[in-house]
């Protein structure tokens, strides 16, 4: 199912809290948010597509080029280091 966002609509006209939601394609426009009843309108936006540049993008010696670090999640709270500099592991918690 396509993922679609809309901002509720103030008072004023202005658009006001962006939320996203699940729905098929042949469901109907929502015109009021779910939860609160309060008025909302479709949002245009781009779609999210990985391409093979993405990869390269994100890769290891690219990120460590221009000064970025990556960590990956390795169990509840528990992340590794994968490139850049820092410390090796981070873990939730640590910085109380």
């Amino acid at each position: 199912m396509p993922t679609y966002v809309y901002a509720i609509v103030k008072p004023d006209g202005t658009d006001g809290e962006i939320f996203e939601v699940f729905q098929k394609l042949s469901d109907p426009t929502l015109t009021q948010h779910p939860e609160t009843g309060e008025p909302v309108r479709k949002l245009i936006v781009t779609p999210q597509v990985q391409t093979s540049s993405d990869t390269q993008r994100f890769s290891k010696n690219n990120l460590e080029r221009l000064g970025f670090s990556r960590f990956e999640r390795k169990g509840d709270g528990h992340y590794e280091k994968t490139a850049g500099t820092g410390p090796n592991t981070l873990n939730a918690g640590d910085g109380d």
